[in-house]
């Protein structure tokens, strides 16, 4: 029942890794788009779904509280600061998103600096929060904040949200974006691959230990399959293709990266089995995942069948 309970966590983490990845990338890319007609056009593309994507953060916290309460304090204590930089920078980057088409053309502009610099800012400290945990050592715990590993693993979570952005926004929008998203996507995706690999040298026990098991196999070989397809993809032009593809390579890296780290939640800190709570508790909380998530992910398709182009 425990791993099942990571297992609910992981899933909602990945979703929203996924889903909100791809609003933050949005956000981050109005550093590049200028044109108001064109903000006007990104910002009324996640409009319908942003809201909803957060909500597996709020679940996988939620999860987390509940279900491994020694971790969330740990996370808590040690990446109070930062997370709470995280989350101030969310809730503006609502603000902004919501406010932007009932202001003046002068509030207009601070509100997408807000936009962008909160998209960037939330970005990443996700990205760099996760670069600590998986940097933890046995004796010294979660390492300084200024490592390599996490700084970087924030600036990659930058790069690869801005590149499922200019998918998005190209398979959304078309034209009036498309050729600005596709020379932006060829540079956010060089340097996703760079940092990856950077990651995988620094980083070589965790992926030599996922390549020990049959599942850490197969999202290794998809791994790079899928980095040598996404070129071709946005050489060809197809912003729906090569969306998919992203969000596959997301999917096969996180799902290596979770092969590697098991049975630990926290590196050397703390074990999946450890640190559950009681059966009880988690069996009330499963109950409630079952019905929450699928209500959720309901959510989302009628979202998207609702405004399928923003167009």
């Amino acid at each position: 029942m425990a791993d099942l309970s990571a297992m609910i966590i992981c899933l909602s983490l990945l979703l929203y890794l996924l889903l909100d990845g791809t609003d933050l990338g949005v956000g981050m890319l109005f550093f590049w788009f200028h044109d108001d007609q064109q903000r006007e056009l990104m910002t009324h593309s996640i409009l319908p779904v942003w809201d909803a994507n957060e909500t597996w953060l709020v679940l996988a916290a939620g999860g987390l509280l509940a279900l491994f309460p020694p971790v969330y304090s740990l996370l808590l204590s040690e990446l109070s600061a930062p997370l709470f930089a995280m989350l101030l920078a969310l809730v503006m980057r609502a603000m902004a998103l919501e406010y932007r088409a009932r202001s003046s053309n002068r509030l207009r502009r601070w509100l997408d600096r807000i936009m962008a610099s909160c998209s960037a800012l939330a970005t990443f400290i996700q990205g760099w929060c996760a670069g600590m945990i998986i940097s933890a050592q046995p004796q010294t715990g979660l390492p300084d904040g200024l490592s390599l590993v996490p700084l970087m693993s924030g600036v990659g979570l930058m790069a690869i949200n801005s590149l499922l952005a200019c998918c998005w926004i190209g398979w959304r929008i078309g034209d009036r974006v498309q050729p600005l998203a596709e020379a932006q996507s060829w540079l956010w995706w060089l340097l996703a691959l760079i940092i990856f690999l950077f990651e995988l040298y620094f980083n070589a026990d965790i992926w030599h230990q996922s390549w020990q098991r049959p599942l850490g196999k197969v999202a290794g070989m998809a791994i790079v399959m899928l980095w040598i397809v996404l070129p071709v993809t946005l050489w060809r032009a197809r912003p729906l293709l090569q969306l998919i593809v992203a969000l596959m390579l997301i999917g096969a890296v996180f799902i290596g990266l979770l092969c590697g780290l098991y049975p630990w939640l926290v590196p050397y800190q703390f074990a999946i089995s450890e640190s559950a709570s009681s059966q009880v508790t988690q069996g009330f909380v499963l109950v409630g995942a079952a019905i929450a998530m699928p209500l959720t992910l309901l959510y989302h398709s009628w979202s998207f069948w609702v405004e399928r182009r923003a167009k």
